[in-house]
């Protein structure tokens, strides 16, 4: 009779450190390979909760990881018409690729539908060993790509997080600032009531935003709305037909990009309405557009190509086990254009300025 052997003690694991350790698998794995992403007290209670329970790396799976695939991976949950038209994408992934190539590193794009997709593609890449690390963009609020990531050790890096959010590097977009600065541009002219048409509410860019908006309104005594879209061109059509529609129409509005913001002007025209003798437009996002449309658009623009650049400069870091470079992309700055000017004042001043605009416009055109 063969005697059935009885199986030896369990190996410890990561996961058996983390829950002793109270952090997550991807926090592990970053103190035991010496990665950025885990603060020095942390990283000190994981090593000597992994010496006391007797934890060694496993040497078949570290030489299985120590293949690389040579690419990291962006998937893009965004509409792919909406994409093809994105100037702030085409240049952030103009950076990424620069930086990316420069190092004989590819890059793995995909359009995906939603975050739950994106999900599933990330997983997929990393069973297959199809990348070393991924970039995350449009960092959600609870976003389930997080906790995905530090699950399976792979290297990322969130463009545009707003802030920490667990254990994965984040480079913010100067947001924050960005608002600031167009709010207190149009405060200066003497706007009082300055209504915003934001992005998708699921974003967290879009709620920081939304907070920094609201507090630099109230900072300055003024006051306005903010409608919610899919950063579509007919989203924002609609958005700004419905605010100058109202019964306290704004005479100043700010879109949370380029694309709605020339779809914004393009509306308003459509109504009759004056821009900027009645009504101030800004975009947060600049581009070659706003500054070829007329009136030409008042911007805050971003060195896109070299956010993309360090960001994918830090991803590499992360995945070399280097230190992570320090953060040099330069903050937004204000480019004031035609879009805005002072706010009317009575009425009889709104027709002569909508009458100056009317003959302006078609001395133009006939130029």
């Amino acid at each position: 009779m063969v005697r059935r052997q009885e199986p030896g003690p369990r190996r410890p694991t990561i996961a058996d450190i983390a829950q002793r350790a109270g952090v997550s698998k991807g926090s592990v794995s970053y103190a035991l390979n010496g990665r950025p992403g885990v603060s020095e007290p942390t990283r000190r209670r994981i090593l000597a909760i992994a010496e006391e329970v007797g934890w060694h790396p496993n040497r078949a799976a570290r030489a299985l990881s120590a293949a690389r695939s040579g690419a990291c991976g962006l998937a893009l949950a965004r509409p792919a018409r909406t994409l093809a038209y994105e100037p702030f994408f085409a240049e952030l992934i103009s950076g990424i690729e620069a930086e990316l190539s420069s190092r004989q590193v590819a890059l793995m794009l995909q359009i995906v539908e939603d975050v739950e997709a994106e999900t599933v593609a990330l997983r997929r890449w990393w069973a297959e060993r199809r990348v070393d690390g991924a970039l995350l963009v449009d960092l959600r609020v609870e976003d389930p790509r997080v906790p995905l990531v530090e699950e399976l050790g792979l290297p990322a890096v969130i463009v545009g997080g707003p802030g920490p959010t667990g254990s994965v590097p984040f480079f913010p977009g100067g947001d924050a600032n960005g608002v600031s600065q167009i709010v207190q541009h149009l405060v200066r002219l003497g706007h009082r009531r300055i209504d915003r048409v934001a992005g998708s509410p699921e974003f967290a860019h879009t709620q920081l935003r939304t907070e920094v908006f609201a507090g630099a309104l109230a900072g300055a005594g003024a006051s306005g709305n903010v409608v919610t879209t899919d950063y579509s061109s007919a989203a924002a059509v609609e958005a700004t037909r419905q605010l100058l529609l109202g019964s306290a129409p704004p005479t100043a509005i700010v879109y949370d990009s380029d694309l709605m913001a020339v779809a914004g002007l393009s509306a308003a025209q459509e109504m009759g309405t004056d821009v900027p003798g009645e009504l101030s437009i800004a975009s947060f996002d600049d581009s070659l557009i706003c500054g070829v449309v007329r009136p030409s658009l008042t911007a805050c623009a971003r060195d896109v190509v070299g956010y993309g650049a360090q960001a994918a400069r830090a991803l590499i870091s992360l995945i070399e086990d280097e230190p992570m470079p320090p953060y040099a992309v330069e903050p937004p700055r204000l480019v004031a254009r035609a879009s805005t000017a002072p706010p009317p004042g009575a009425s009889a001043s709104r027709g002569r300025r909508r009458t100056q605009h009317v003959v302006a416009s078609t001395a133009e055109q006939s130029g």
